[in-house]
This record gives structure tokens, sequence and C-alpha cells, in this order.
């Protein structure tokens, strides 16, 4: 992420934009510990993240399945989700699972409150079925 948003995405600024989120977020847990989440917003798979702990576990593979299935479920025949340009280990995990780089975008991402900075991304799409 830029510099510009890692510094207004702050410590502070996690709680609020949890808690908008937590209805549309599925969380992973192994051992009884939370291992990752994924959160989804209508054709976007807004969320994926896994605890360092957990990564090359399979945890990322389940959470994205699980994303994909409730992007069809609500009626979408293709999800989509951003990726930052620089992220090459997220992007190679994407294209193995069958996401196609549509191309770079601007994207609105939420700074604070209302708030948004709009951050060039990697597009990210793939056919969904029911």
């Amino acid at each position: 992420m830029p510099d510009e948003l890692t510094a207004v995405r702050t410590p502070d600024a996690f709680p609020a934009r949890v808690v908008a989120r937590l209805e549309r977020t599925t969380v992973a847990v192994k051992d009884g510990q939370v291992a990752g989440f994924v959160t989804v917003t209508a054709d976007e798979v807004e969320q994926v993240f896994v605890d360092g702990g957990h990564r090359g576990g399979g945890v990322a593979t389940l959470l994205l399945d699980e994303a994909e299935r409730q992007v069809a479920t609500a009626g979408h025949v293709e999800a989509f989700l951003v990726v930052a340009v620089g992220n090459a280990r997220a992007r190679r995990f994407y294209e193995r699972q069958g996401w196609a780089d549509a191309g770079p975008v601007d994207y609105p991402a939420e700074t604070a409150g209302d708030s948004t900075m709009t951050v060039v991304v990697r597009r990210y799409v793939k056919r969904v079925h029911r």
C-alpha cells in the first residue's frame, strides 16, 4: 500500500473499520486460534488476510473459496478483488487460484470514517458458479 494510506490506517482507526465489516466477514480458526479472515461486499472480495503463522497451510485457499461461494450465492456471476501493485506474492496466489489480472484501476480506499483515498491497484476477476 502507498505510504500515504498506511499513515492513516493506524491501529486507532482499526476498530471502526472492523465493526463496520463484521457481518460480511468469515473467520478461519485453526487449533483454537484465528488463522485468518475474508470480507465480502456484494461482488467484491474486499479483504483476505492470513496470519503469518498460518501461511502455507491452505487457510487462504479455504477463505477464498468461501468468498467465491458467497459472491455466487448473492447472485453475481463474477467476483473481483484488488491487489496492491507491488504485492507479487498475493498476485501469484490469486493467479494460481484461477483469478485473472484485469489491469490497473484507481480504487477508492477507505482511510478514516467516510473518507477515501484513490490508490492505483491491480483488479483481479473470476467467474463464480452457484
